[in-house]
């Protein structure tokens, strides 16, 4: 009895121990504020995971190749309340997507503005991460 209180008592300790949380980045521990990109391609993947959601898009090299960008952007709920929704992208769809790229020479990028074909420009990008489009936005 007194083995099965220990190993009770010990798996509820276990059980309350605070575990390690990945924390949240700033614009710069991942992005080049210096270095802007404008991609244009076809989606095909959208990801509506927090905290942030992706965009995997194909872009056309001017050889006729193609590589693979993933597209960082807000986080799902900051995304809806800029008038974004489930269907707002769509695989298939040939979209512009202007951002800054990543500081490790990977394919990937933090979205700052999206054009889908019909014009319309939706927001893309994080807020308070500290990319040079909050500067700007915070002098007006």
């Amino acid at each position: 009895m007194r083995i099965l209180s220990g190993t009770l008592a010990l798996a509820c300790m276990l059980a309350l121990m605070p575990l390690p949380a990945e924390g949240h980045h700033s614009f710069s521990a991942e992005y080049d504020g210096n270095k802007p990109i404008t991609l244009k391609g076809v989606v095909k993947k959208m990801e509506w995971i927090n905290p942030h959601a992706w965009i995997h898009l194909d872009v056309k090299n001017p050889d006729g190749t193609v590589t693979s960008w993933m597209i960082e952007g807000a986080a799902p709920n900051a995304l809806i309340r800029r008038g974004w929704n489930r269907d707002s992208l769509q695989v298939g769809t040939e979209i512009t997507i202007e951002g800054y790229l990543a500081k490790d020479g990977s394919k990937m990028a933090n979205g700052r503005e999206m054009t889908l074909p019909n014009g319309k420009r939706l927001f893309a990008g994080s807020s308070g991460t500290g990319a040079p489009y909050e500067k700007e936005a915070a002098k007006k």
